[in-house]
């Protein structure tokens, strides 16, 4: 199976910069699209960006110019460099990983990013 550890959280201040990494480890598997979801108190998960193979992108409008997604496929590694943070970005950040063979999404423990004012 595929193991997701989430490294890079922590606390900032408003208009401070965190970067996420995602490491994925195991044998006999081939990722396809990675990405960071997060869950804030009282809401439901929500997806924040995904990152295709090929390194084509979406964002939530939430944080669309703020944060960038990228990968390395050769690391099996997926980053979040998140800039100008807010307040409600605070949440737990989930890294996740889809098999190319069964469609099946794994995910990270989470990491918490909590951002004061």
């Amino acid at each position: 199976q595929v193991h997701l550890v989430e490294s890079g959280g922590g606390l900032v201040q408003a208009g401070g910069s965190l970067r996420l990494s995602c490491a994925a480890s195991g044998s006999g598997f081939s990722i396809g699209t990675m990405g960071w979801d997060r869950q804030a108190p009282g809401k439901q998960r929500e997806l924040v960006a995904r990152i295709t193979r090929g390194s084509s992108t979406n964002y939530s409008d939430s944080v669309k110019g703020r944060f960038t997604i990228s990968r390395d496929n050769a690391e099996n590694t997926v980053y979040l460099q998140m800039n100008s943070l807010k307040p409600e970005d605070t949440a737990v950040y989930y890294c996740n990983a889809e098999s190319r063979w069964n469609g099946v999404r794994y995910w990270g423990q989470g990491t918490q990013v909590t951002v004061s004012s």
